[in-house]
């Protein structure tokens, strides 16, 4: 039997790239490689990262399409350049629609500062904070037409200090996310793990920090 080739991600950014630096950093050691960047934001720090690694990076400014369909369109020609087997979305803050969901349906995750299905979209910390919550965390899931409401793959949690701020509990969530995410392609690059369809995929629990 032949050696399994690496698994293939493509990885979608917006701003500072914290999680992309997290990936490529941990692919050696997972068995998966990081193919290319895209992004609609041309001034994301996270492309000057991905070319100091040689990685190929496709920007795809959404404020240059006369409708998100044409973006999108654009989006997909781009992703498709890099031929991934996944595609990583990293801090991409760009709502995507149902056609192009149903294109990657399968191969499109998403990681998210919260352990969903609690805190979906934005602000999730002071969020988790105000509620009283006493475990909080990050998720990995499948991205479908639904706002963060894909099925979990993977969580990693920690429990929430008493009197802490937003700003140091996001810190301490961020850290969890540069170890989950790399985790979990980690797991699908050995074939122990994948989303088909739109079955869910069987959750996996990283250890709390």
């Amino acid at each position: 039997m032949g050696l399994r080739a690496p698994l293939r991600v493509a990885v979608g950014v917006s701003g500072r790239g914290s999680n992309l630096r997290a990936l490529q950093e941990q692919a050696p050691a997972y068995g998966y490689v990081i193919t290319g960047v895209v992004s609609n934001n041309p001034a994301a720090a996270a492309i000057d990262y991905a070319r100091s690694q040689g990685l190929a990076v496709h920007v795809v400014d959404h404020r240059e399409f006369p409708s998100r369909a044409a973006f999108e369109q654009a989006l997909a020609g781009a992703l498709d350049s890099l031929a991934p087997d996944v595609i990583a979305l990293a801090g991409f803050l760009r709502v995507l629609g149902t056609d192009f969901v149903d294109h990657y349906r399968g191969r499109l995750l998403n990681i998210h500062p919260s352990l969903l299905p609690a805190f979906p979209g934005l602000d999730t910390h002071r969020r988790a904070l105000a509620s009283g919550a006493r475990f909080h965390g990050a998720t990995v899931h499948q991205v479908t037409s639904t706002v963060d409401g894909g099925p979990i793959i993977a969580q990693a949690g920690l429990v929430v200090v008493p009197g802490e701020s937003p700003a140091s509990l996001g810190a301490r969530v961020l850290a969890l996310e540069h170890a989950l995410y790399p985790y979990v392609l980690g797991r699908w690059a050995r074939g122990e793990v994948a989303c088909n369809g739109p079955q869910a995929p069987l959750p996996l629990r990283a250890p709390r920090a």
